[in-house]
């Protein structure tokens, strides 16, 4: 298999690790500029280019076309075993045998001692490529003609398997790229238009048709439309908007023709940030792969200056000593301690965990974060928006009848269509289409309190009875016996009244709760909302720890408490006033669908569907992807350490080499795997 290379500002090639080409094959890095627009295609061999001046990315196309190489040598050695063990011709002997091998040699070890030239040039001289290189060219030195074949076939047939295995991983995150179309059509003095997707203004209306793909997000403008969410949910259930509704990118339209307004610019939208995440996630690594990378730097050297050692020493101790004999030990040692296995399972693994997580709709922004989010121990949660569905509906309006009903919730609709708060929608959608005529001078929000406005020259208050309370409005309302949410509204000075309004717990919170105990993670709730309303839902979900009436300082301190203990924490929340807790948190969980922008930005992980059941399905990712790695971990060392010992004296073969080496590689390989066909 060939490699990838990355360059430095001046154009000159940085030689990678294995670590790094494995994340190079599979990053959305370099799947992002396979969209990207054709006039930089001249660039691309250029930024991917191997030392043949070839680009080798990742594979597309039949697989048999990348064992082939391997298949030619498999067949030449096969051949060349039944001469020389059954039909023993007298021809194949002399320089007509070690022809017979070099040629069974050229098709898998040529490009081999090509990486391993090339790294020597950029001033990597201990690399894998020069391990194997050096061990199969000893082994036709010294005249195991054979063996020096079959090392660097299995060696090749490993990096075969390894590329499979890195396209199975990158599946998952290139069906997101392929859910965002790169041209949409655009409605101009009525007249359709197509153009790139990236070209399209705020407020341009598009028009999709039944089928199509929306390219940006924005809001819809027809009565009503149902979209496949996949590309964002990873459910493929419709889901059916209505006018004035929220529709992001890469939902697919299924019915009528619709019409959208586009409402954030192509490179700001849902899916472009959630591909960007994507694509960095591989740049965060986690501490295991780090040590790793580090061992392998450290790890090769010393095993060739070993090797070394084993074919010289001896001969100051030894009294027959055989040169050969010592040699072919040498190069045994140096097949068996190839780090192969480790610096490929390794990554793979923790990609493969990345990959099954966006596969299910979590998005991790790093593989560190895979790592954390398995020793979590507390899971604390907002209310409304996380556990509960963020769609509010006004249940009954109480007003002191003083004041005009009709004109009061007019100002109040006036104010709130100013805010992206849940109770602002559902104020919007009780009292109807928003008076635009309403002169509304120097809206505030005061976060965890509501909002303030003047209107008429008055002051109008909307929010929770702490606003009341900090502006010194006097009520004679006993709050602490409604069960709903309230609204309070002071006008010039004045208690108004109330709003109550009502969420609905989702379907899957329950069942969430008895997960994450049954992982062995505790659950705590903390929300702004008023304390009768947490607790009722708290209770309905089996939580016992819940706090409500906090401001965003207060579910700071309530976090700082849970982390005093030494015990890391997951917050998990949708709203801005999550934000500060989200990034205090050992790993910030947001919920990107009903998520403010600045709550996923701050993020570790993001659940696309706002399935509060997916919390606990990627701590348990997490924890089989880190269970995954240390296997891999323990099976090489274990294997290698044993084979090691027997090569070192003289009782282990190049074909137990061989299988420590390649065969321990690919059991790890496909032990990564494992975790992208798991259901969760």
């Amino acid at each position: 298999m060939k490699h990838q290379h990355t360059y430095d500002a001046q154009g000159k090639q940085i030689c990678c690790t294995e670590e790094e080409k494995i994340y190079q094959k599979a990053g959305a890095e370099e799947l992002l500029k396979e969209k990207a627009p054709h006039d930089h295609d001249e660039h691309r061999v250029e930024e991917h280019g191997d030392h043949d001046g070839h680009n080798h990315g990742t594979f597309e196309g039949s697989p048999w076309k990348m064992f082939l190489p391997s298949i030619i040598s498999l067949l030449l050695l096969l051949i060349a075993l039944y001469f020389d063990h059954f039909l023993k011709p007298d021809w194949f002997t002399g320089w007509v045998r070690i022809a017979w091998y070099v040629v069974a040699y050229l098709p898998v070890g040529l490009p081999v001692l090509k990486e391993a030239w090339g790294s020597i040039l950029q001033g990597a001289f201990f690399s894998e490529f020069f391990l194997m290189g050096l061990a199969t060219v000893g082994a036709f030195a010294i005249g195991e003609y054979p063996e020096g074949v079959a090392v660097m076939l299995f060696y090749s047939v490993g990096e075969v398997f390894q590329t499979l295995a890195v396209s199975r991983a990158q599946a998952n995150i290139k069906s997101l790229l392929d859910q965002r179309p790169d041209e949409v059509t655009v409605l101009r003095g009525n007249k359709p238009e197509i153009i790139k997707a990236e070209k399209v203004q705020i407020d341009q209306i598009i028009q999709l048709k039944p089928g199509e793909k929306l390219g940006l997000d924005g809001k819809l403008l027809s009565d009503k439309a149902s979209f496949n969410t996949a590309a964002l949910t990873g459910e493929s259930k419709p889901d059916t908007k209505l006018k004035g509704e929220t529709v992001l990118a890469g939902m697919i339209n299924l019915n009528t023709v619709a019409q959208v307004q586009v409402t954030t610019a192509y490179t700001d939208s849902k899916l472009s940030k959630i591909l960007e995440m994507v694509q960095n996630a591989t740049t965060q690594k986690a501490p295991t792969e780090l040590f790793i990378r580090k061992f392998a730097k450290i790890y090769t050297p010393i095993v060739v200056f070993l090797a070394i050692a084993i074919t010289f020493l001896p001969y100051f101790f030894v009294a027959d000593y055989d040169f050969s004999n010592w040699l072919y030990r040498a190069l045994i040692f140096l097949v068996i301690s190839c780090p192969c296995a480790l610096v490929i399972s390794i990554p793979l693994g923790y990609f493969g965990g990345i990959g099954a997580a966006s596969k299910n709709g979590i998005l991790f922004k790093g593989s560190n974060f895979l790592d954390v989010i398995a020793n979590i121990k507390n899971v604390v949660m907002d209310k409304t928006g996380t556990m509960t569905e963020g769609v509010f509906k006004v249940q009954e309006v109480l007003f002191d009848k003083a004041f005009n009903q009709a004109e009061i919730l007019e100002m109040v609709n006036a104010v709130e269509s100013k805010s992206t708060h849940p109770v602002a929608t559902a104020i919007h959608e009780f009292v109807g289409e928003v008076n635009t005529d309403l002169k509304i001078d120097e809206v505030e929000e005061i976060a965890g309190h509501g909002l303030k406005a003047s209107i008429k020259g008055k002051e109008l208050l909307v929010g929770n009875f702490k606003l009341m309370d900090k502006f010194g409005i006097e009520y004679d309302t006993d709050i602490s016996k409604i069960v709903y949410t309230l609204i309070a509204i002071a006008y010039d000075q004045k208690f108004v009244g109330y709003l109550t309004v009502a969420d609905s717990i989702k379907e899957d919170a329950k069942l969430t709760i008895e997960k994450l105990k049954s992982l062995g993670v505790k659950p705590t709730m903390l929300s702004g909302d008023k304390n009768s309303v947490v607790q009722f839902v708290a209770k309905e979900l089996g939580i016992e720890n819940a706090f409500g009436d906090l401001l965003p300082e207060d579910k700071v301190k309530k976090l700082q408490e849970i982390k005093a203990s030494n015990q890391s924490v997951a917050f998990v929340g949708d709203g801005v006033n999550d934000a500060p807790v989200v990034a205090l948190s050992d790993v910030g969980i947001a919920m990107g669908g009903l998520g403010s922008d600045a709550t996923v930005e701050t993020a570790d992980v993001v659940i696309q569907d706002d399935m509060p059941s997916k919390i606990p399905m990627a701590i348990n990712i997490g924890k089989q992807t880190r269970k995954i790695v240390w296997q891999n971990i323990f099976l090489a060392f274990a294997v290698k350490a044993v084979v090691l010992v027997l090569g070192a004296g003289g009782l282990a073969t190049m074909w137990e080499a061989v299988f420590a080496d390649v065969g321990v590689a690919l059991l790890a390989i496909l032990n990564a795997v494992r975790i992208q066909r798991m259901k969760f």
